[in-house]
């Protein structure tokens, strides 16, 4: 998974929470391959390498997965453990929104590549999590393509919850405290008397602040108080740099002529354990996107920060937390695109003083519901008893075949094919015996030599 530290994004937030729930009942170590640098923790964080992670998912009962461990390091297969795959972040549809403003000649090989990695975190799960209902849709559709949703798992429960559950984003127990103001008084421009709009987190290419700059700066030219504060340009991971649509932010309000007037850019992340800092010096929450497949499928994790902080919404219509804001009255969902309605929505919530004391309430009653113990309950049930799949066995001794069969025609000689063939279909038969009538447990020295088949197997 993406870096452990002071400064992370949502994958790494996400990671940490369920960590620090799971402590509470298991062992638990928090593995990252790129940057793990925090510590004082109930558990293990660890910085590991292909190797390392291998040694890591062989300690282990349960693996949960952000990324496709597997297909990193394909000997996990072999071992007794339980897979759990995260998929709140639907990465795929990220990157092909991200594509379109890139000049990338290897694009369709990158999306392919993603493709079936995904692909191998569906395939070899035992659970699946997911952040709403909606993404709970999109996974079961591409569930049946891959043959999951079968005779087995339906049998095994017709709702498929112990297949696939939804495991959303949650908000921190304990509530926030400023230790000093991030933004009033302490960003030159931004008075302590000023309203101020935030927005919680990076700029990404499948975000739309343009529409939000052009909102603003009309709204100004009545309100010369209103400011516009961007928490972060760039993404906490120092590999990724500025997207395309964070330069475009900086560059539209340059030209519109409110950059350092009414809108104004932080360059750094911010710590997370400094974001009431800046989350209460607010007086509302801004997420604005354009209407696209990543805005229908995906998580807004900034706006439970918002909701933890007590600040109204202001939204975009199409994702997943649309229809929250609008039924719970938590603010105010806006059409993709449309500057005049954002302009409206804006004004309404900072300038009404009535209409932000509704919203502040409606939030403060709602966001108690959302708190990380309560997201992660479905997880924590199923990691007291975990169990494979009710397909997996299917599927071990299918995968292994297949692997078998190119290994197999990768040889030269037609005799040592003939011969290998008929050792594996032995041992297959052997397995199928087995799997019918022990436990997991017993299989797996066989399973293990299945694999040894294959050439220049690694861990």
């Amino acid at each position: 998974m993406e870096g452990l530290g002071a400064r992370m994004a949502g994958p790494g937030i996400r990671a940490l929470r369920i960590a620090e729930h799971l402590s509470a009942h298991a062992e638990v170590r928090l593995i990252s391959s790129s940057r793990a640098e925090l510590d004082g923790e109930a558990f293990g964080v660890h910085l590991a390498d292909d190797a390392q992670l291998f040694d890591h998912a062989a300690w282990a009962d349960v693996l949960i997965q952000q990324q496709p461990l597997t297909t990193l390091v394909p000997a996990v297969l072999d071992l007794d453990v339980v897979v759990v795959s995260d998929l709140y972040d639907p990465f795929l549809l990220e990157q092909l929104q991200r594509g379109l403003y890139l000049d990338a000649p290897d694009s369709a090989d990158e999306t392919s590549r993603t493709v079936a990695m995904v692909n191998d975190m569906l395939t070899h799960a035992d659970f699946i999590v997911c952040a709403s209902e909606k993404q709970r849709d999109f996974w079961l559709g591409q569930l049946t393509s891959l043959g999951r949703i079968n005779d087995l798992t339906y049998r095994a429960d017709p709702s498929l919850r112990n297949l696939i559950d939804v495991v959303p984003f949650g908000i921190d127990e304990a509530p926030p405290v400023q230790e000093r103001h991030g933004i009033r008084g302490a960003v030159e421009g931004i008075s302590e008397t000023d309203k101020v709009v935030l927005w919680g987190g990076g700029i990404y290419d499948w975000f739309d602040p343009l529409t939000l700059i052009r909102a603003v700066e009309s709204l100004s030219r009545r309100h010369d108080d209103l400011r516009l504060f961007f928490l972060a340009t760039q993404h906490p991971n120092p590999d990724i740099g500025a997207m395309r649509m964070a330069v475009d932010a900086r560059t539209l309000a340059a030209s519109l002529g409110v950059l350092g007037t009414s809108v104004f850019f932080n360059e750094r992340w911010v710590a997370h354990d400094r974001r009431a800092d800046y989350f209460l010096d607010a007086d509302l929450g801004v997420s604005t996107h354009l209407d696209h497949l990543e805005t229908s499928f995906s998580f807004r994790t900034r706006l439970l920060d918002y909701l933890w902080a007590g600040l109204p919404i202001v939204n975009s219509a199409g994702d997943a937390f649309g229809g929250v804001i609008r039924d719970e009255r938590l603010g105010r969902v806006v059409p993709p695109g449309d500057v005049e309605a954002l302009e409206c929505a804006l004004e309404e919530l900072l300038y009404d003083a009535d209409e932000a004391a509704r919203a502040r309430a409606a939030v403060a009653a709602y966001a108690p519901g959302l708190r990380w113990r309560t997201a992660v309950a479905p997880l924590l049930a199923f990691c007291a008893n975990p169990e494979p799949a009710a397909d997996r066995r299917r599927l071990q001794v299918a995968g292994a075949a297949a692997r078998e069969a190119l290994a197999i025609e990768a040889l030269a000689s037609a005799g040592e094919r003939a011969a290998l063939r008929s050792d594996a279909d032995a041992l297959r038969r052997r397995v199928v015996e087995l799997e019918s009538s022990t436990s997991w447990k017993v299989t797996a020295p066989l399973r293990g030599l299945i694999r040894a088949v294959r050439p220049g197997r690694e861990h």
